[in-house]
């Protein structure tokens, strides 16, 4: 009996889709820039802004696991 090799695992970036360093780093920016806005915003959305800074800090910090 073989096992088979495990796949990607959901949100891993697709092989050969490495972003550069600039784009991930503006998208950081980016994330974090927008809560500034929070305290104009409803508090209901305030966990969504929380979750795009940390997806894009993940994305961020797991691309440069992989240049490693």
């Amino acid at each position: 009996m073989t096992v088979p090799a495990p796949g990607p695992r959901p949100g891993d970036p697709r092989p050969g889709a490495e972003r550069p360093v600039a784009a991930l780093r503006a998208e950081v920016d980016a994330a974090v820039t927008a809560l500034d806005a929070l305290d104009d915003r409803p508090v209901a959305e305030h966990p969504a802004a929380f979750e795009r800074v940390h997806a894009a800090l993940g994305r961020a910090l797991g691309a440069g696991a992989e240049r490693e």
